[in-house]
């Protein structure tokens, strides 16, 4: 007998929660109300980074201080995307605004995978260790989208791997986005972090010994992210992560 096959298909949603919610306030409306409600409706997985007073951290390039910014990334794991429309109805009921992908995850780097970070050890529904930073990936209009993607996967997620202390590394190529007037993004990355230091000190961002080493591999990280992304459009913001399903 030939063995079972299991295609699931991952959707991700970037929800604004309102400017008035505290962080606090993020954190437990997300895991008290939001994923009982997702569970009760059986998804094959479910996962949340939400952007809460545990992942206070400045991200290296922040977005102007008066643009919205999402507070949660939920990730939901369906046998097919069309049965979806419950779980963006529980989304909406606490968002100002939603956005949803139908994504390819790539897991590039799992916990456990280098020597940043020994093998999962938590339960389903913990707070991750570390500190899991999103970015919203735009494809320059100029740039083909074979150029586009070969550079991400074969020369920027390498040339990151190798420089940065990464416990996590998931890359999620855009298929569609499943929502109206969802932004025009091609990627969604999620990159766990040992600590908060580890996003905010250059010398531990950039694994870096001296002034000199950090200079060279800044260069070197600029030369690869602007040889595919307009900085100005980037966007990224810190999260704690919940692995729930």
């Amino acid at each position: 007998m030939p063995a079972e096959r299991c295609a699931l298909e991952k959707l991700q949603y970037l929800c604004w929660l309102g400017s008035t919610r505290s962080a606090v306030e993020r954190r437990e409306l997300m895991l008290d109300k939001i994923a009982p409600a997702l569970i009760a409706l059986e998804p094959r997985g479910l996962s949340m980074q939400i952007d809460d007073d545990d992942s206070d951290v400045p991200v290296p390039l922040p977005a102007p201080a008066d643009e919205p910014q999402p507070g949660a990334l939920v990730s939901i794991w369906l046998d097919r995307y069309d049965d979806r429309a419950p779980y963006e109805a529980v989304l909406r009921s606490v968002s100002d605004d939603i956005a949803g992908y139908l994504v390819t995850e790539s897991l590039y780097t799992d916990y456990g995978g280098n020597q940043w970070s020994p093998p999962r050890n938590w339960e389903n529904g913990e707070r991750s260790p570390g500190v899991v930073m999103v970015t919203l990936l735009r494809k320059p209009t100029k740039m083909a989208d074979d150029d586009w993607f070969a550079h991400w996967h074969d020369v920027q997620s390498p040339v990151s791997e190798a420089m940065q202390p990464r416990t996590c590394y998931r890359r999620n190529t855009i298929a569609r986005s499943i929502t109206p007037n969802a932004p025009n993004l091609r990627g969604i990355v999620e990159e766990a972090w040992p600590s908060a230091e580890h996003i905010t000190d250059p010398a531990l961002f950039y694994n870096a010994k001296t002034p000199e080493e950090v200079n060279a591999n800044l260069t070197s990280m600029l030369g690869s992210v602007t040889a595919f992304l307009d900085l100005s459009e980037l966007r990224s913001f810190t999260t704690s992560e919940y692995l729930i399903l």
